[in-house]
Order: structure tokens, then sequence, then C-alpha cells
């Protein structure tokens, strides 16, 4: 087996892992896959150390677009969207993800490896140490929702997340059903992906060659490996939140972020 078809089928095994996990927790797999793309990317020789990094986030927001679309269509089905807050978090998800696309091309790799790590961090102990809500909290107006939700956004679209991984614990601050808050956060994950690539496309054309596999910084061989699983089993995900407790779902998230958290610190 050749390089490339090595590539796609480690990609296709991770779309699998990232598909449920997306249907199941109502993230874009961006957490797992930016790690796990730049060690192929680089074990295969496909890009150095320098611009893998970008290449993987890209990718990863590309692949989240078809992740999150199967998602969010089961979510929706079985009525887990809000849509009376969903308006106002996708346009602020959207502003912050296109201005992150079109900035990555000029921020240095070592500070977006940073800021994956601390943001994963944070949302590990943020998961991990909560205390049960007591008293409700109502969402802030809609303006002030969608500015908040632009930051979100900025900061998933610069790591190649869909958005999931902050906005259900921001979500669910505000006394959102963590099943609404997944639903909400698999619908926001599209718009993220779909702004984020536009970005990274766009920024990467300069840089990069069609005939090499590349739309801008997005690898197209491992977007394809991806995308052929992971909108099956995100299905797949999206049905098992009827069946798993709150609780259990909850520890599924914190303990995936913790594991990432480590291995992005000590990579």
């Amino acid at each position: 087996m050749n390089d490339l078809m090595s590539i796609i089928t480690y990609c296709a095994m991770l779309g699998c892992a990232v598909g449920f996990l997306a249907g199941l927790l109502g993230i874009g797999g961006g957490l797992i896959i930016v790690p796990a793309l730049s060690y192929l990317l680089v074990t295969f020789h496909v890009l150095d150390t320098e611009r893998v990094f970008v290449v993987a986030i890209a990718t990863s927001l590309a692949s989240i677009i078809f992740t999150s679309t199967s998602s969010a269509f089961a979510h929706h089905k079985n009525n887990n969207i809000p849509w009376e807050i969903a308006p106002a978090v996708l346009v602020g998800v959207a502003i912050g993800a296109l201005i992150s696309g079109f900035l990555a091309s000029f921020i240095p790799v070592s500070f977006l490896k940073t800021v994956f790590a601390i943001s994963v961090v944070f949302i590990a102990l943020r998961m991990m140490l909560a205390k049960p809500q007591i008293k409700e909290r109502k969402l802030p107006s809609t303006p002030i929702l969608a500015s908040l939700t632009a930051l979100l956004g900025g900061v998933s679209g610069l790591i190649g997340i869909g958005g999931g991984a902050l906005l259900v614990p921001f979500l669910t601050f505000f006394s959102v059903n963590m099943k609404k808050a997944i639903g909400c956060s698999a619908a926001s994950g599209i718009v993220i992906a779909v702004f984020g690539t536009v970005g990274y496309v766009f920024s990467g054309l300069s840089t990069t060659n069609l005939a090499d596999g590349f739309a801008g910084f997005v690898y197209l061989p491992a977007l394809f490996g991806i995308v052929v699983t992971s909108a099956v089993f995100a299905q797949l995900g999206a049905k098992a939140t009827q069946f798993l407790p709150v609780g259990i779902i909850k520890k599924i998230f914190a303990i995936l972020l913790v594991i990432v958290a480590i291995r992005m610190l000590f990579s």
C-alpha cells in the first residue's frame, strides 16, 4: 500500500471515531483530528512540521462541514436543536470563524499550538470540575449572545474544532438543557466549518498546489478519507444520545478532552 492510500485508509478509520463522537457530544471532531492528522502528515512525509499544524486545522474544519451536517440533521429530527436561540448563536460563530480563517496564515504555528493546548485544558477542567447547577441562569440578550459566540467561533476556527467543546459548556452554564446544547452546537459546527474553511482555502492558495492534493491549506486526500466514514457514524452517535444519561455524556466529554489536552501539551 502506497503512502497516499495509507493516509486515506487511516483517515477513514479516524472518521469512524470522530463521526460517532460528533453525533454523541455535539463536537466537530477537530479535537481528535488536528493532533492525529498532524502526526499522519509528518509520518508519511506529506509536509514538514512548519506547516503541518495549519493544514491539519484547515482539513479538520473542512471535514466538520460533513460531520456536523449529518449530526445536526439527526439532532433536528430528535428535536434537540433550540431554534429560539440558534439564529443568534449561528450568526456569532459565523463572523468569528470567518475572521479566524483569514488570520491563521499570519499567526505563528507555535502560537496556534499554544492556543490549542490552553483551550483544551481549560475546557477539560471546566467539564471535570463543574458543580451541579443550583440556580437558573438566563441567557444574555441577543446582541451579547451573538458577540460572545463570535469569540467562541473565532477560537474554534483558529484551532480547527467545530465549536462544541466551547459552546456546550457555554450554553449549559446558562441553563440550556445538555442535549439541546449539544444539538445547537452541532448546527453551529456547520457554520464554523464553512466560514472557517473559506478563510483557510483563500489564505493558503498562494503557498500550496492543487496538483499536490491541496485546496489552499486543506489536504484533499485526508479530507476524503475522513468524510467517507464520519457522516454515517455521526448519525449513530446522535441516536446514542437518546439512550445515554446526561451524566455519562458529560463524563465521556470530559475524559476525551483530558486525553487530548495531555497529548497536545507533551507533543
